[in-house]
């Protein structure tokens, strides 16, 4: 999925769409988001002055806005409009800070899935490196926007 198909699949927007595009994708069983952190994105300004990080909580809005899109872009193929939303984030983990330059690899696993409900394995890699993981709960709904 390309930028323009990330961007049909979610209502996220900048400064807080945190996927530049999703590879590999096998349906909604995995998928691979990809988020080329820029010294440039807004968060850095304070987070921190200096010693830029990319915030930990921005890299599971990652994993999940990845896992959501793969859905989302599987259940709107039947013709109706779907969004997804956040239910839990559970086992979380974080191993390395991400930086300005570093490449992260939302590595997103299906767990189960029952009707409107789906848990997924999520990994943050870095060149090989899992820099962060977590089990991300989600719910999908018809949209009626």
């Amino acid at each position: 999925m390309e930028i323009d198909a990330v961007l049909a699949a979610l209502p996220h927007r900048y400064p807080f769409l945190m996927i530049d595009k999703i590879i590999d994708i096998d349906g909604d069983e995995s998928a691979v988001g990809i988020k080329n952190v820029t010294y440039n994105e807004p968060q850095f300004t304070g987070h921190f002055p200096g010693e830029p990080i990319f915030p930990g909580v921005l890299i599971i809005e990652g994993m999940a806005q990845t896992a959501g899109a793969i859905v989302i872009n599987l259940e709107n193929k039947g013709g109706e409009k779907h969004i997804v939303y956040l239910l839990t984030i559970d086992n979380v983990k974080f191993r390395k800070p991400a930086k300005p330059g570093d490449r992260l690899e939302y590595h997103i696993k299906k767990i189960h899935r029952r009707k409107t409900v789906g848990r997924y394995e999520a990994k943050a890699i870095v060149n090989g490196v899992v820099y962060a993981e977590a089990e991300i709960g989600a719910m999908i709904v018809r949209d009626t926007a």
